[in-house]
């Protein structure tokens, strides 16, 4: 008995957590969109740095 008891606190307590994230979740998505794009024009510009930095040693014949 004290199971079941258990179980309907549980179900009456979550059950609005779990309507506010599907609710909150795009939300959360759209705002961190752009850091998400800004981090892979972040990256991009690294491997090209990477790439002119180790551009004399490929041509020199190393790996």
């Amino acid at each position: 008995m004290l199971t079941l008891l258990i179980w309907i606190i549980l179900f009456v307590l979550c059950w609005p957590l779990a309507i506010m994230a599907l609710l909150l979740y795009p939300l959360f998505w759209l705002l961190l969109l752009p850091f998400r794009i800004l981090g892979i024009a972040v990256d991009g510009i690294f491997e090209l740095l990477r790439a002119i930095v180790m551009l004399p040693a490929r041509l020199l014949g190393g790996r």
